[in-house]
């Protein structure tokens, strides 16, 4: 490795812009001491030199988002485990250097936004919007090579890594390739930006799509009730003048597995307001259910940066495993810092989740739970498509919701790969999307997304469930 490496001080995390009392510098991390780490699920460069020279180039572009953000998405997240507020966190499964297109992104973000109002309403608190977007272009794999008619080829991992195209070209792992994602969130993030303060966040408009939705899905009667009792609310709001900024604009943050090590290492920057590391890739990021061991370098490298960081879950993680992350993760217990994102599947959640959580909470943890309805619920079927049933789903949800309100402790979100187009790639929902469909627009390159009606309709199920808690 011939690029110069940063050299990140690490802290025990601390409120946000400032330095705990009483926390210790520890020793400085560079990229070759990460290198010498455990690290799961990496790509194989062929050309060392080639990998430094773009690391070098990735340490000299601006940071895609500021430290100053990402601390006030930790307060946010505060909220959010102390039961004040909820997370809805959405967007692809695998982002594509191709579809950065505004059309794309405007109605991934109208998705979301859809699905945010019903909640907020529902619930009677903030909702936190979180994206997977501006940097979600990696995925870990579970067999690293594909065979294809007895070839054999690296398996692809996403835009960020290798092409889909099955050759040996495409599935050479790049380098360069960081440096396209690097570019491409960027573009996102500006239109993302561009979007929520340009008008397409009004609440009249996106409620109007929300309406859209009610009277056309085959299940909309069931949510017409909710959708009218939104709409009497605007309405009320507006002929008493309210014209806050809040109902024009909305916050978004950016949020992507931290899968890629020379990527992540890159793109942590020193903050010159506290002399704190930031990882300034995204806003908020998470190490993945094949990455968390805690002895690794993902978990080392998410326990220097400073910005709020989540821990995929799956039904085979001990107490002993979650309570071992938050004391490197969080040793200061600080609000906000922390969030466990759950990945049980339908049929585990209500079995694997209680002990877990109980135990964690008994410990005086402090965390935000989310729920991941998707990842334990993948199935293929015998035509050869990766899909999800709607109803596991769901089921995944209300088991998540069900242990929350026996323990007397708050379901903090809800963290879902969708898809604002109309997509064929989970079956069932109002629609009632079966096997046979999903040739019809089957466009995902890794998980199957739901598409806009059935992410519409998971929002109004759930915003049944969210009413009950908040009663």
């Amino acid at each position: 490795m011939t690029a110069s490496p940063v050299r990140i001080h690490a802290r025990a995390p601390g409120a946000a812009g400032s330095e705990p009392a009483g926390s210790a510098v520890a020793p400085m991390l560079t990229l070759e001491q990460l290198h010498a780490m455990p690290a799961a699920q990496q790509p194989d460069y062929s050309d060392q030199d080639e990998l430094a020279s773009v690391v070098g180039q990735l340490r000299t572009l601006p940071p895609l988002v500021f430290a100053g953000e990402c601390d006030t998405l930790l307060d946010r997240l505060a909220d959010v485990a102390n039961g004040k507020a909820f997370v809805l966190q959405g967007g692809d499964c695998a982002e594509t250097l191709a579809g950065v297109r505004a059309d794309a992104i405007r109605n991934t973000l109208r998705t979301l936004l859809s699905m945010s109002i019903v909640l907020t309403y529902a619930g009677g608190v903030p909702v936190v919007k979180m994206g997977r977007i501006a940097g979600q272009y990696a995925k870990p794999r579970s067999n690293g090579v594909e065979v294809r008619d007895g070839i054999e080829l690296p398996a692809y991992r996403g835009d960020a890594v290798n092409g889909f195209d099955f050759s040996p070209a495409a599935r050479r792992h790049d380098p360069d390739r960081l440096l396209r994602v690097y570019n491409a969130s960027a573009a996102t993030l500006n239109l993302v930006r561009a979007f929520t303060y340009g008008g397409e966040a009004d609440l009249r408009q996106v409620h109007a799509w929300n309406r859209g939705f009610v009277r056309d899905n085959p299940a909309g009667e069931r949510y017409e009730q909710l959708a009218a009792d939104i709409e009497k609310a605007i309405t009320f709001m507006r002929a008493c003048g309210v014209s806050d900024d809040a109902f024009h604009t909305v916050s978004l943050y950016s949020s992507h597995e931290a899968l890629l090590l020379d990527y992540e290492h890159a793109m942590t920057r020193i903050d010159s307001r506290t002399g704190l590391p930031y990882d300034t890739s995204g806003h908020f990021l998470w190490v993945g259910e094949r990455t968390r061991q805690i002895d690794a370098a993902h978990m080392r490298l998410a326990s220097i940066i400073h910005n709020p960081v989540g821990v995929k879950l799956g039904p085979t993680t001990t107490v002993d495993e979650a309570l071992g992350y938050a004391r490197l993760l969080n040793p200061d217990n600080v609000p906000g810092r922390l969030t466990f994102i759950t990945r049980m599947g339908a049929g585990k959640i209500r079995e694997k989740l209680p002990p877990l959580l109980a135990g964690v909470t008994n410990a005086g943890v402090v965390a935000a739970w989310i729920c991941d309805p998707m990842h334990g619920n993948t199935f293929e079927t015998e035509t050869g498509y990766k899909t999800r049933r709607f109803e596991d789903v769901i089921d995944e949800v209300r088991g998540f919701f069900d242990v929350h309100r026996e323990l007397g402790t708050w379901p903090g979100g809800l963290h879902v790969e969708l898809s604002g187009e109309e997509v064929t790639e989970c079956v069932g929902g109002g629609y009632q999307l079966a096997e046979g469909d999903l040739s019809q627009r089957y466009e995902t390159l890794c998980d199957p997304r739901l598409n806009r009606g059935q992410s519409l309709e998971l929002a109004f199920l759930v915003a049944e469930m969210l009413a009950r808690v908040a009663a």
